[in-house]
Parts: structure tokens; C-alpha cells; sequence
């Protein structure tokens, strides 16, 4: 079953996402493959986990995909709002 999650943390994957995607296909590529996660807060002020990943889309040296994760609980981990970009290597 597939949940909604919640409009603060979409709006905070949005925008984390917006700065992955900041980065050059160069930038990318020298950090690629490489994930991380790290806390913050919400501007409600609860705690917020951001997990942020850079894989190749399909092969070593080609597009770089992006993945970002936010959720507020690892427990509900399930619920997380969710969004992939890709920074093409001709970008």
C-alpha cells in the first residue's frame, strides 16, 4: 500500500532536491556512486531526516541519477516523501 506523504516533507524533498541537481554532470560524476544522510529540521521545527544519493542511471560514466528520501521517522520510513532527477552527461 502506497501512503501520501506528508506536504512539509514533500516541500522539503522538493527543495533538496532542487540543490541536488545543482551540481554539473563533472561535479556529479567525481562523487558518483555516493549517498549520505543527515539530520535537520522542519521549518514546524520537528527533526527531519534527508538521505541524498548519486548513482549511474544505467552505466558506469553515463547519466548520473539523483534519489533523495525525507522522513521524520525511521520508523515510518515507508511514508517518505520521495524524488528522482538525473544530471545528463551532456548537462
Amino acid at each position: 500500500m502506497a501512503f501520501a506523504a506528508d506536504p512539509e516533507l514533500e516541500a522539503l524533498a522538493e527543495e533538496e532536491m532542487a540543490r541536488a541537481l545543482t551540481l554539473s554532470w563533472r561535479e556529479a560524476s567525481k562523487v558518483t556512486p555516493w549517498g549520505d544522510t543527515y539530520t535537520g529540521f522542519a521549518p514546524s521545527g520537528g527533526e527531519v531526516h534527508f538521505e541524498r544519493s548519486y548513482i549511474w542511471a544505467d552505466r558506469e560514466g553515463g547519466d548520473v541519477q539523483v534519489e533523495v528520501v525525507v522522513y521524520d521517522d525511521p520508523e515510518r520510513y515507508d511514508e517518505a516523501a520521495r524524488r528522482t532527477g538525473v544530471i545528463r552527461r551532456g548537462d
